[in-house]
């Protein structure tokens, strides 16, 4: 979906989901507020960097961090590129066209930091989605965090619903209004991937996930209709 009108148009997210920029921007704050108290530089792993919406977030919170950008989508990360040449030319800032699992899979164990993502993992398949907690978990140092602003479903299936209807309403406000009827329409399509069963993170089951996957301190926080800021903690040794 996002190699095509989505990815070439994805700075539109801003006017149909303002609450998008947020996110990212508190993944930003979180992950430079876990990173204060250190002397030296943090590693960062992004995953889904996009067209640099977070890393950019990141880059501006700390110049502590030195972050690998993965994403697997050409269209998107060669926007990032473009934007974000100037931290990529310092070497505060890497690249990688592999999908997550597998960039994931090629990192060692308890090497990394921090692992920050915004709007990337409720586009998994759920059983895709629990491998790559699984891997995030084990390539993140002892006390390492993960911190994700993204899509937690509501477990109220009744007021999920109302807040789609009207999440979708406003889709439909803002891209007809500038005339980008086919944005509209490949959204919608995305959206129903994104509210299927099989792809859909329900708030309590994607705090479970995590906590299974061997995750302390998981805390979900700055709710903002079915967006919400998560955090948890690798346990010390």
């Amino acid at each position: 979906m996002f190699s095509g009108v989505i990815g070439q148009g994805y700075d539109l997210l801003n006017l149909i989901c303002p609450i998008a920029t947020e996110m990212s921007r508190l993944v930003g704050i979180a992950s430079s507020e876990y990173a204060a108290q250190a002397t030296e530089n943090f590693t960062v792993v992004e995953l889904g960097g996009g067209t640099g919406i977070t890393t950019l977030s990141l880059l501006t919170a700390s110049d502590k961090f030195n972050i690998l950008s993965i994403d697997n989508e050409p269209v998107m990360q060669e926007q990032a590129k473009k934007h974000l040449h100037k931290w990529a030319a310092e070497g505060k800032l890497e690249f990688c066209g592999d999908d997550a699992l597998s960039a994931l899979k090629n990192i060692a164990a308890d090497s990394i930091d921090i692992v920050a993502s915004a709007y990337t993992l409720h586009n998994f398949l759920d059983t895709y989605r629990q491998e790559v907690m699984q891997e995030i978990f084990r390539v993140l140092k002892p006390g390492g965090q993960f911190i994700n602003g993204d899509r937690y479903g509501l477990d109220d299936i009744s007021e999920h619903t109302r807040t789609i209807q009207q999440e979708v309403s406003g889709y439909f406000k803002t891209l007809t209004q500038i005339n980008k009827l086919d944005v509209l329409e490949h959204w919608i399509v995305h959206l129903f991937s994104d509210e299927s069963e099989n792809h859909v993170m329900r708030e309590s089951t994607a705090l479970e996930q995590l906590r299974d996957a061997g995750f302390s301190n998981v805390t979900l926080s700055h709710r903002l209709e079915v967006n919400a800021l998560v955090t948890a903690t690798k346990p010390d040794l």
